[in-house]
């Protein structure tokens, strides 16, 4: 059998589930039909490098909450974005996804998305069918779906006065396709649980005669967000040479969301207090205001967390200079999205970043070397969290930073 013969068997497969139907991508496959297989000390540790990252970015919002000029001094929030902290505060936290690399000083993390990870779909569906490949190993995504249906349910109890629908609305870009697997995931789920799910776009939202939130006027408890956090408020480029469209906020659906959370009729999951935790500004909130964590969360930042900084609170001249020790991150870029490599553009790309890097939105941080296998390629493990707990993991695999093209891997646990 060719190897392209083995991957359309097993595209397939895949396909069969019903959730993960793109097993190509630009006409290239896009995961790895071969699982890793990690020993299980190395899964435990990467789950509790996840654990540790969150419970630091717990202390964050508790930090902030503590001092609310941070929303505005520190972390730049526009007055829409301050208000979804504020109606949300301290809640931040569902479920989320560490990005874990292992150098040859121990593990490094770029981020932990918290506001709309992604990575489900693929993680459970590659899993459930290298399990099947493998029945002597263990996938350590097998209990992803009952811990995310556990935290779900929860939440909803703790945050709406009973009683209530079991319906759950699902809010996404509706006029995107990338993460429509994810969408069938969850929707598979709430329903197997017994929960009757409504599919819609913010721009689907309002509210009923007893302030519940509909979704295409079917009143929900619970509002499954995914639609990024900045995205619902006043937009604007990253970049001082790029105007965005439509820029205004969200404010109908905001109202609807907001105000049912607030007056306890609908949850929101991630809730929108994830504005605080999902800014890159977070992570330069570790390091420039360290001595404010306490011991064990200075610690992990130390040992974890790239040193991190506010790019103007960095003399000019010393970024300018030192292009092949930094990465520039944007506040609310994610999977790659406006995330500039020093050593990756030449020096005059990357003063042409810098001199149109819009003030307050960027933040510098420390390059860390991946370490890469016989093959040129880095590995990102991507620890999912829920409730604080370490529940799955993502792997993906590409040479230089992870985006789009990264390849799916199928991973188990040895014994």
């Amino acid at each position: 059998m060719t190897a392209d013969e083995r991957y359309d068997r097993f595209a397939a497969r895949l396909s069969a589930g019903g959730v993960v139907i793109d097993p190509w991508l630009e006409g290239s496959p896009r995961f790895r039909v071969v699982p890793l297989v990690l020993p299980a000390e190395r899964w435990r540790a990467l789950a509790r490098v996840g654990e540790q990252l969150a419970a630091v970015y717990d202390e964050v919002c508790a930090i902030v909450a503590d001092d609310p000029a941070l929303l505005e001094e520190f972390f730049g929030l526009t007055p829409v974005q301050r208000a979804l902290w504020l109606t949300s505060q301290p809640l931040w936290h569902g479920i989320a996804r560490a990005d874990v690399f292992v150098t040859a000083e121990g593990f490094a993390v770029t981020e932990l998305n918290s506001d709309t990870p992604t990575g489900e779909p693929e993680a459970v569906e590659l899993g459930r069918l290298a399990a099947q490949d493998h029945p002597d190993l263990r996938d350590p995504n097998e209990g992803l779906r009952e811990r995310f249906v556990t935290m779900a349910e929860a939440l909803t109890a703790a945050l709406v006065d009973a009683p209530y629908p079991r319906a759950a609305g699902i809010v996404y870009p509706t006029e995107f396709t990338e993460d429509l697997s994810l969408v069938r995931l969850y929707r598979k789920w709430l329903t197997e649980a017994g929960w009757e799910v409504v599919l819609g776009s913010p721009y689907n939202l309002g509210r009923d005669d007893e302030g519940r939130a509909t979704l295409f006027d079917r009143p929900v408890s619970l509002l499954v967000r995914h639609y990024k956090t900045d995205w619902w408020t006043e937009r604007s480029s990253a970049w001082s040479d790029e105007t965005i469209p439509d820029a205004a906020p969200l404010t109908e659906a905001l109202e609807a969301a907001l105000g049912a959370s607030v007056e306890r009729k609908t949850a929101v999951l991630n809730p929108f207090g994830a504005v605080v935790p999902q800014n890159k500004r977070a992570m330069a909130l570790m390091w420039e205001h360290v001595h404010r964590f306490s011991p064990a969360s200075q610690s992990v930042i130390e040992r974890i967390v790239p040193f991190s900084s506010r790019l103007e609170s960095l003399h000019a001249e010393q970024v300018r200079v030192q292009r092949e020790q930094w990465v520039l991150k944007s506040d609310f870029g994610a999977e790659g999205d406006e995330v500039v490599i020093g050593r990756a553009v030449t020096q005059e790309e990357w003063e042409k970043c810098l001199a149109l890097a819009r003030p307050g939105r960027w933040i510098a941080q420390r390059y860390f070397e991946a370490e890469a296998g016989a093959d040129g390629e880095t590995v990102n493990y991507g620890v999912f969290v829920v409730a604080g707990e370490a529940a799955g993991l993502y792997v993906r695999a590409q040479p230089g930073a992870t985006d789009v093209h990264a390849l799916s891997v199928p991973v188990l646990v040895g014994p």
